[in-house]
């Protein structure tokens, strides 16, 4: 492998170096995950651990949390005399700093502890959007300080999100079921969020909202700082240092992620689907069924949309596929269900179940894809390649959004939906077109002697 260097385990405070009962592990190299002398058996018990259920509620709380935010921002902006345009801006600033700088945040965990990273960053967000909930109950809300939180609080999600895919693969060893619990968590958590945000609006104020946010932060930090993190597989390198060293890894980190063809591959199709699938349905869905059917339709499809992921990740627990990619891309071709319902103009029991489906083909995927990623990289380069994922994968997304208006107004809303519904089959299909991503085998597959 390219740029690898050095041997021997690395470690980092809160580690531990040899195999101890209720780590995660498997016989031969002890706290070591993918290692297993039985390729392609995964059980429940190689899921859940007292680390991995610590990671576990990390993740779904501060899911939880991130949902709870626009209702929040909008519900207290609003309050403030400010419009849906300020609103945008807020949120904006935050996905701009995430998008820009999760590049970097790989390099940064790949080079120091991510543990350490990823408690760092929520305690940023903890202190960020506590100072949000103060300025809320003073009544004292200014946009550009509301921004400058947004901003900062997206720059610590570019420090966090990267070291959560090298963090699945060294705490359990059946890593798609850990990715399938943390979807149906992530799911359920996006179920919730809005309509507990909603009830604190209502009962408290849009800064009882903001002091549950940072809550759920120091909960996630909690969480992480119990966790004991199992040491890197042998031969993972050492950290460089020195500004010419960072510049180095993040060459190094481009250079292995355009030597997978499987993986720049899909990067690229997705831009597609982010441009004109993701991107403009989002917006004209709502936009779409709030005016002919009113909000409480749109929350039931929205529910029924969260639902179908949640059933996606129970199937990914249970369906284990040889050709991983294959699958996942097989059941994406469910999205088309969601905005070609809306834009054919079916009645909502049809919307809703059209969004169920799609919720679950969206969802298989995701645990199929952040699987091959997590056990087909190299853990020394993990943190880097899921960086440039994350960046690759949300770039375009602003741009399908930015398009959908004026896309709506020139052709009609309900075509660009059944636009979309059709380019999500050929995003599909093309997934399926290219060899390197159709026919990529999953890393702990059993070996199928010759004949």
């Amino acid at each position: 492998m390219p740029g690898r260097t050095g041997a021997g385990v690395r470690s980092e405070p809160g580690e531990i170096t040899e195999g101890v009962p209720g780590v995660p592990g498997v016989p031969g190299v002890p706290g070591v995950p993918g290692t297993s002398r039985r390729p392609g058996v995964a059980a429940a018990r190689e899921v859940w651990s007292r680390d991995f259920g610590l990671f576990f509620a990390a993740r779904a709380v501060a899911r939880l949390g991130d949902t709870m935010l626009p209702v929040a921002l909008a519900a207290g902006l609003l309050q403030h005399g400010y419009g849906a345009g300020a609103v945008g801006l807020a949120m904006a600033a935050t996905a701009a700093a995430f998008a820009g700088l999760v590049v970097f945040g790989g390099v940064i965990a790949d080079r120091f502890s991510t543990r350490r990273l990823m408690i760092g960053a929520d305690l940023v967000r903890l202190g960020t959007q506590a100072l949000a909930a103060a300025l809320f109950f003073a009544d004292h809300v200014v946009l550009w300080e509301i921004c400058a939180i947004g901003f900062a609080n997206g720059v610590a999600g570019a420090v966090f999100q990267p070291g959560v895919a090298s963090t699945v693969p060294r705490l359990a060893t059946d890593i798609q079921g850990a990715n399938g619990a943390i979807r149906i968590a992530e799911s359920a958590a996006q179920l919730a969020g809005p309509a507990l945000a909603g009830l604190l609006v209502g009962f408290a104020s849009p800064g009882g909202v903001f002091a549950a946010h940072a809550a759920t932060y120091a909960i996630s930090a909690l969480c992480l700082l119990l966790i004991r993190l199992p040491p890197l597989p042998p031969g993972a390198r050492a950290p460089r240092s020195g500004s010419h060293a960072f510049r180095a890894d993040l060459v190094e980190g481009w250079r292995e992620f355009r030597a997978r063809t499987w993986l720049w591959g899909v990067i690229a199709v997705w831009c597609l689907y982010m441009i004109a699938v993701w991107g403009p349905s989002v917006p004209l869905v709502a936009a779409e069924v709030v005016q002919q059917h009113g909000p409480r339709a749109y929350g039931l499809i929205n529910s029924a949309l969260g639902a179908g992921t949640v059933v996606g990740g129970l199937i990914a627990l249970r369906l284990r596929p040889r050709r991983m990619l294959r699958a996942g891309a097989i059941a994406l071709f469910g999205f088309a269900a969601f905005p070609a319902s809306v834009g054919a103009g079916l009645g909502v029991p049809a919307m809703a179940a059209g969004a169920a489906v799609a919720g679950a083909g969206l969802s298989f995927w995701g645990v199929m894809w952040a699987t091959s990623v997590q056990t087909q990289v190299p853990a020394d380069v993990l943190n880097r390649i899921h960086a440039y994922d994350v960046a690759g994968s949300l770039a375009m997304m602003p741009v399908g959004q930015a398009l959908a208006g004026p896309a709506a107004s020139v052709l009609g809303t309900d075509h660009v939906l059944l636009g979309s519904g059709a380019v999500s089959l050929v995003v599909c299909g093309a997934l399926l077109a290219v060899p390197a991503i159709r026919d990529l085998v999953r890393a702990d597959a059993p070996r199928r002697e010759p004949s």
